[in-house]
């Protein structure tokens, strides 16, 4: 099999997520490429160096534009706050690299669409880094739904509920900066949920919503005496219309009171209806009209058989696996576009087209009427 060596920028959670994909991978699954763990890349050389050693790379290194141009180098792994991400993916595209960014892929549908421009010029191989979709049930789910079982869709009922922000005294982190991460909820999670929407039900075409701060400062991360505003939002509500006529609400928040990663979505068809909660991620509940009325309800399927999407590469039936496991997933379908030559998805089109409907939405709240894509 041939090798690809990787740049991985960025050391920190995503970091070690998409570390452990690439360790991975090779381990479980058959790509045509096989990725090497070349450079970690970071601001802070004692730390990114500790993360080098930890997780597996090569080398490490403090200035992302010498990787990039490194001639050794064919894949470009963006993990950074969304501050850079456009800096970082345009640099890569114009040296003909490969490149996969993390989500939100940029602070504002400007920059988004800055990005595809240059991938789509440089022909270039490209990837947004939204993992849920590789969740074999959530992968079930859209194969249900493209072979027509659940018949004509007139649901989606998309919650990403999260409660790390609910004491006032957290630290004011770049999450919470709009000039670093452009957007607080709404692009942080939310845009899982939106992405999840357009991948299992379609284009969405108009939205309405509503956006909100609750606690308006909140101390720095290095000095807790001195207090900082929050410029972003904490949570965000929006009801959609999509091309196909389905009707769909999205909610996003970090103030969920005992929630801790509840990425929940729910639709409804003439025919059935799906469900899926990423904190029983193994699960996916399934109505069909058409059971006999004695039997009918919603049944549990357990999504760990050989017979369900990825699943054959890792454990027998009924050995579940994990949130990580979406990471492997992703950069898998990653290597195997990159081998033939085939787009990625999600690409960076997927997460402009997610960029517009955000957009969209803050531009709804801020003058609270609807507004059409």
């Amino acid at each position: 099999m041939s090798q690809i060596n990787v740049a991985l920028i960025g050391y920190a959670f995503m970091g070690r997520a998409h570390s452990n994909a690439y360790r991975q991978v090779s381990v479980f699954f058959t790509p045509a490429l096989t990725p090497r763990m070349k450079v970690l890349c970071g601001r802070n050389r004692a730390k990114v160096e500790h993360a080098a050693r930890q997780y597996g790379w090569d080398e490490a290194s403090i200035d992302w534009r010498d990787v990039i141009a490194r001639p050794d180098i064919q894949l470009i792994d963006i993990s950074t706050s969304g501050d850079s991400h456009a800096e970082i993916a345009i640099a890569a595209a114009e040296a003909g690299k490969a490149v996969i960014c993390e989500k939100p892929l940029a602070r504002s549908l400007a920059e988004a669409e800055r990005m595809l421009a240059a991938v789509r010029t440089a022909r270039v191989t490209n990837m947004v880094c939204h993992n849920y979709r590789r969740a074999p049930a959530v992968m079930l789910a859209h194969q249900l739904i493209g072979e027509g079982v659940l018949g004509q869709i007139r649901h989606f009922r998309g919650t990403y509920l999260q409660d790390w922000l609910v004491d006032p005294s957290a630290p004011r982190s770049w999450r919470l900066d709009r000039a670093k991460a452009g957007a607080g909820t709404l692009g942080d999670i939310g845009s899982h949920v939106i992405d999840l929407a357009r991948f299992l039900v379609g284009e969405i075409t108009d939205v309405t919503g509503a956006l909100d701060t609750f606690i308006r400062e909140r101390p720095l991360p290095d000095d807790a005496s001195t207090k900082a505003p929050v410029t972003v939002d904490d949570a965000a509500a929006a009801v959609v219309r999509f091309a196909n006529g389905a009707l769909g609400t999205i909610e996003a928040t970090r103030y969920a009171t005992g929630r801790k990663n509840h990425n929940r979505f729910e639709i409804n068809g003439s025919l059935g209806s799906v469900a899926f909660n990423l904190e029983r991620m193994n699960e996916l509940e399934l109505y069909l009209a058409s059971d006999p009325a004695a039997v009918r309800g919603f049944r549990t399927i357990l999504v760990t058989d050989p017979a369900h999407p990825y699943i054959k590469a890792w454990w027998p039936p009924g050995h579940t696996i994990g949130w990580e496991h979406t990471f492997t997933h992703t950069v898998y379908d990653l290597l195997e576009a990159m081998a033939t030559g085939t787009p990625a998805s999600p690409s960076f089109e997927d997460g402009v087209a997610t960029q517009r409907v955000m957009d969209a939405i803050e531009r709804a709240a801020a003058a609270r009427n609807w507004v059409t894509l």
